[in-house]
C-alpha cells in the first residue's frame, strides 16, 4: 500500500499511474471558508472537499461535532469527487497534514491508496490554479462501492474512558496543550481531558514548515509516551486531527491504534463524564 505521507517530488511518479486524484482539504476552526481558500489558490487538478458535509454526518450533542459520516453518504462524496476504489489520493491542506489525514485516514482503513502530501499546499513550487471548487475530469467514471467502518479500527466513548482509566490502553489527546490542560477551549462544552489521557499534540509532529519531523524522530516521541507498549487510542477535539496521531503510528512502524470519532466534543457534552485539568 502507498506510504502514508508523500512528497511534492513523489507526485509526479503517482500523476503517470493514470489514477491520481488530488484533493483540497483546507478547513479552519475559526470559521473562515476553506472554499474561498481553495478559489484563491490550489494545486492544479485538485478538487475540494469540504469536511463538515463529506467527512462529517451532521453535528449532535451525543456524537460529537464531526461523526463518521454513514458508509452510503462517505460512498456518493468520494464517487462525486472521482474517487474511485481504483484511486490513488493524496490529500493536501495548509496545516501540517493535520486537516488532510482525517480523509487520508478514512480512505486508508476502508483499504484504498490514500496519503497526506507532507508540508502541504507550501510545498509545491509550481504555479497554482485559481477558480470555484470542480470535480476531477475521471468524476464521470468513479464509482466508490458502499463500505461499513471497521469496527477494530473504532473506539467508543465507553471504551475510551475505561482505558484511560485502567490503562488498557494508551490514550493519546492530540489537541494542543493549552486545551488539553483546560486552560483554552474555544469551542466544545467543557475545557480539560479524560482522565488518564495522555497530551501528544500533533502540531508538534511538524516542524516550522508543516512538515513532519524525522521518522525517528516521531518514533522516539510516541514511544516516550507509552506507545507500542499498549494499544493506542486517539482522540482530539472532534475526531479530525485524532487521524494524524493515527497516520503517524504507521508511518513510525508502530502498530496500528483505534480512532475514538466524537473525540473531546462528544465527551465535554456529557456532563455526567468526569474530566481531569492540568498538564
Amino acid at each position: 500500500m502507498l506510504v502514508p505521507f508523500v512528497t511534492a517530488a513523489d507526485l509526479s511518479d503517482l500523476c503517470d499511474s493514470g489514477r491520481l486524484v488530488l484533493v483540497d482539504s483546507r478547513w479552519y476552526l475559526d470559521g473562515r471558508s476553506a472554499r474561498e481558500a481553495y478559489a484563491h489558490g490550489h494545486l492544479p487538478g485538485a478538487v475540494f472537499v469540504d469536511l463538515d458535509t463529506a467527512l462529517a454526518s451532521p453535528p449532535t450533542l451525543t456524537s460529537g461535532r464531526h461523526p463518521l459520516p454513514e458508509p452510503a453518504d462517505f460512498a456518493r462524496a468520494m464517487t462525486a469527487l472521482g474517487i474511485g476504489g481504483d484511486s490513488t489520493v493524496v490529500v493536501y491542506d495548509d496545516a501540517g497534514g493535520v486537516i488532510a489525514a482525517r480523509l487520508v485516514w478514512m480512505l486508508r482503513t476502508l483499504g484504498l491508496e490514500a496519503a497526506v502530501l507532507d508540508g502541504g499546499i507550501a510545498a509545491w513550487s509550481g504555479p497554482l490554479e485559481h477558480g470555484e471548487p470542480g470535480r476531477s475530469e475521471t468524476a464521470a467514471a468513479a464509482s466508490f462501492t458502499e463500505r461499513p467502518w471497521p469496527d477494530a479500527a473504532l473506539a467508543s466513548i465507553d471504551d475510551t474512558q475505561q482505558a484511560a482509566a485502567d490503562g488498557s490502553a494508551l490514550v493519546l489527546d492530540a489537541r494542543t496543550a493549552d486545551r488539553f490542560a483546560g486552560d483554552a477551549e474555544p469551542v466544545d462544552a467543557r475545557a480539560g481531558h479524560i482522565p488518564g489521557a495522555a497530551n501528544l499534540s500533533v502540531r508538534d509532529h511538524v516542524d516550522g514548515e508543516g512538515r513532519l519531523l524525522p521518522v525517528d524522530e516521531l518514533r522516539a516521541r510516541l514511544s516516550t509516551a507509552g506507545a507500542g507498549e499498549r494499544p493506542v487510542i486517539s482522540y482530539c477535539g472532534s475526531g479530525v486531527t485524532a487521524c494524524h496521531t493515527l497516520l503517524v503510528l504507521e508511518h513510525a512502524g508502530l502498530p496500528a491504534g483505534r480512532l475514538f470519532p466524537g473525540s473531546w466534543s462528544q465527551y465535554a457534552a456529557d456532563a455526567s463524564r468526569p474530566i481531569a485539568t492540568g498538564a
